[in-house]
């Protein structure tokens, strides 16, 4: 059996750069379920599909490859439109869930485990999750650091609008009716709001390592 970690949050709260860090520091496989449906989206327009048609959606959810999570090409705002318009079908939501749930049991590289992040991984895809933390700080914290991580990649954003956008990103997480952000009854909080990355890091490990140590020795033993 895999042993699994899952990372879930808010938006801009660090949980992607820790599950990164924490998938490193174990050698396990990452997945960041964020970046599925941009990955779905570029194998429609790859295949010369129709977002539209939920056939073509499925079938490119059902032949997504994880690898391809670092392609520029799934991070443009095209890739966002194409997204949001394969999201809406659940045949889509079902094979992304199946294929999240298989990368879990079987991380790629024949990984001794799997870090998972996202905004349902403890509570719908891996409720029997290893070691799981939910990661989270102020709206107005995690509005600067969008900006700053926007500013450094040449825009310019107005701060306060970023802050209006988190915050209503936090609304829809929370309210969707389909596997809404929340956090598991057993993941442990990390508020990251007066935390630098590494402060953060060291945070997450002393969180996780117990559980996960405690899971790799029982894998031992078979």
């Amino acid at each position: 059996m895999s042993v699994v970690i899952a990372v879930d949050g808010t938006a801009a709260s660090g949980k992607g750069t820790l599950a990164t860090k924490l998938a490193e520091h174990f050698d396990f496989a990452h997945l960041d379920s964020g970046s599925l449906y941009r990955l779905v989206a570029l194998g429609v327009v790859d295949a010369g599909g129709d977002p539209n048609r939920e056939a073509d959606a499925v079938r490119a959810a059902q032949a997504i490859d994880h690898r391809r999570a670092s392609d520029p090409a799934i991070r443009t705002a095209e890739m966002g439109r194409v997204a949001s318009l394969v999201s809406v079908f659940p045949a889509v939501r079902a094979a992304l869930l199946q294929y999240q749930r298989h990368f879990a049991a079987h991380p790629p590289g024949g990984e001794k485990g799997a870090v998972i992040d996202g905004r349902d991984i403890g509570t719908i895809v891996c409720p029997d999750a290893d070691a799981k933390l939910f990661v989270d700080a102020a709206p107005d914290v995690r509005a600067h650091r969008r900006w700053l991580e926007l500013k450094a990649a040449g825009a310019a954003p107005d701060e306060a609008a970023l802050l209006a956008e988190i915050r209503e990103r936090d609304r829809r997480d929370r309210e969707r009716p389909i596997a809404p952000l929340k956090q598991a009854a057993d993941a442990a909080l990390l508020d990251t709001t007066h935390l630098d990355i590494d402060a953060a890091f060291a945070a997450a490990l002393a969180l996780v390592r117990p559980r996960v140590e405690a899971a790799l020795r029982a894998q031992a033993k078979g």
